[in-house]
């Protein structure tokens, strides 16, 4: 099974200028709690429902009013291709210790988003219990 079979298609990156209260409303608009950010037509960042609490509600001083993604995005992206081979996406995931990982082509176009739930809704089910068990450990 290969990674565009699982994944969520239809995703675009903002830029790292959009107000962080444009992005909340973005995320519950859209059910989603993640949102890559982009800049000169490169994926430089995410930001997470997570990242907006963690790095900036609760950081002394946070306004935000003023505040963008930039200020509380977490850079360096990691990815997979579509066409990799699902159960190498979900080791990368495991190893990284994350819950979601931004798909692109072989032109590195962003085309898409491999969550957990996507996993868990595709993948052979003795691949999601491993991943699951692994990616919950961290949050203990």
């Amino acid at each position: 099974m290969k990674v565009k079979d699982a994944m969520h298609k239809g995703v675009d990156w903002v830029s790292p200028e959009i107000a962080v209260t444009e992005l909340a409303k973005m995320m519950r608009a859209q059910d989603i709690g993640s949102i890559p950010i982009g800049e000169n037509d490169r994926l430089i960042g995410m930001v997470t429902d997570r990242d907006i609490v963690c790095k900036g509600l609760a950081e002394d001083g946070f306004d935000s009013r003023t505040a963008t993604a930039r200020d509380v995005m977490t850079a360096g992206i990691h990815c997979c291709r579509e066409d990799d081979d699902l159960a190498k996406a979900v080791r990368h995931m495991e190893e990284l210790k994350i819950r979601r990982l931004p798909v692109i082509n072989k032109n590195m176009r962003m085309v898409g988003i491999l969550s957990v739930g996507d996993v868990s809704q595709s993948a052979p089910a003795e691949l999601v219990s491993e991943y699951v068990k692994k990616v919950s450990a961290h949050h203990h």
